[in-house]
């Protein structure tokens, strides 16, 4: 039976870098959910509409392509605050739901990251975690990945941030971020990377055993 793992969270949780682990760990391909609203957002900016165009964002959705998620500036802080408004467009949640399901199918499994993967996207997913931890710690996570890049920002602002995505993230009317009810908390605030993944695997191990 395929192994899908996964794996949900607020913003700079730490759930990327532990799907990243867990998918070498097992040989499971995976993907970074949140690379393709980042992708839509930017094709969007880059054709010259507004985010707030929801038609021209479904369009953008439909017809992305996976080359388009090696592009570097995906990873800027304002790409993130773009994903966010654009996820809460029901049309490009229904758009890419199909691109994540037939990833998260094939034969192997596969360990997918984002907010609404064991809730929505992999509601029979063999293993399900919810990773979090303060809005703190979060902020301070993000202020250093994105000073050890060259970005410039406070961490004021990054927190400010944070709270905003969390609130978007959560009261959306499309696949909202919640825990599913049989995801297993994994609060990162007082652990460092090795910890949270020793964490994790323990709970894919188990998963794996039964």
């Amino acid at each position: 039976m395929p192994m899908v793992i996964a794996i949900d969270g607020p913003a700079a949780s730490g759930k990327g870098t532990l799907a990243r682990r867990l998918a070498a760990h097992y040989g499971l391909p995976h993907l970074d959910t949140g690379l393709l609203y980042r992708g839509v957002a930017l094709t969007l900016l880059d054709a010259g509409f507004a985010l707030e165009d929801e038609a021209a964002a479904a369009r953008a959705a439909a017809a992305l392509i996976a080359d388009r998620l090696a592009d570097p500036r995906l990873r800027e802080r304002a790409m993130g605050e773009a994903a966010s408004r654009i996820s809460s467009v029901p049309a490009v949640r229904a758009a890419l739901l199909t691109w994540q399901q037939s990833f998260a199918g094939n034969s192997l499994g596969a360990v997918l990251d984002g907010r609404d993967i064991g809730t929505v996207v992999c509601p029979d997913a063999r293993v399900k975690l919810f990773v979090t931890a303060t809005p703190e710690e979060r902020a301070r996570r993000r202020h250093r990945e994105l000073s050890a890049r060259g970005e410039e920002t406070t961490l004021a602002a990054i927190l400010a941030d944070i709270r905003a995505r969390d609130a978007r993230d959560a009261g959306r009317s499309a696949a909202p971020l919640k825990i599913a009810e049989d995801a297993h908390v994994l609060d990162t605030t007082d652990m460092d990377a090795d910890a949270a993944f020793a964490a994790a695997k323990a709970v894919a191990d188990r998963a794996r055993s039964h």
